[in-house]
Parts: C-alpha cells; sequence; structure tokens
C-alpha cells in the first residue's frame, strides 16, 4: 500500500481514483500522520435463506448430554456456589 500526502492526494485525484478503481490502495497522511486508507471498494455478496438453511444442514450435530458432561466437569455441579441470587430474592 503506497502512502502519499493529503497535498498529494488532492493534487492527482483522478490518476489515484483511477488507480484504486484498478485495485491499487493508498494511505494518506497529513503533517506524518496517516489519516486515511483509500481501497477499492468490496461488495458483499448477500447470503439467501435457502443458503443459510444448507450450510446449517452440513453443521455437525450437537450432543447436548454430552455437552452438559462437560459443561459439569469444567464449572463443577454446583455452578451456583453459595450465594444464589434466588435465594436472596425472598429475603
Amino acid at each position: 500500500m503506497e502512502t502519499m500526502t493529503q497535498r498529494e492526494f488532492r493534487n492527482n485525484f483522478v490518476a489515484i481514483m483511477t488507480s484504486v478503481e484498478n485495485g491499487e490502495s493508498y494511505v494518506i497522511t497529513r503533517n506524518g500522520v496517516e489519516i486515511a486508507d483509500v481501497t477499492p471498494h468490496v461488495t458483499r455478496r448477500k447470503v439467501t435463506k435457502q443458503e443459510l438453511l444448507e450450510a446449517c444442514r452440513k453443521l455437525p450435530r450437537v450432543d447436548y448430554a454430552e455437552m452438559r458432561r462437560d459443561i459439569d466437569e469444567f464449572f463443577g455441579e454446583n455452578r451456583l456456589g453459595d450465594d444464589d441470587p434466588w435465594e436472596r430474592a425472598g429475603t
């Protein structure tokens, strides 16, 4: 990515925009401080509902019982500890 001053950018605007259109990128500086990146615009393709559903179908199935065991093993079965906020709420 080429670096140029704000003045160079202003004085060569048309040529720079043409090169950006062709894929080039620039960093613009003012008083030696980087203030902007000039890069080609990226158009993002939207995913359709059907494509999203198809991708989700390809995901591995979750074994919730195994996940629960892993959570209990990691955190312990008494995850609330001695200070249960639901018990405190009534007092």
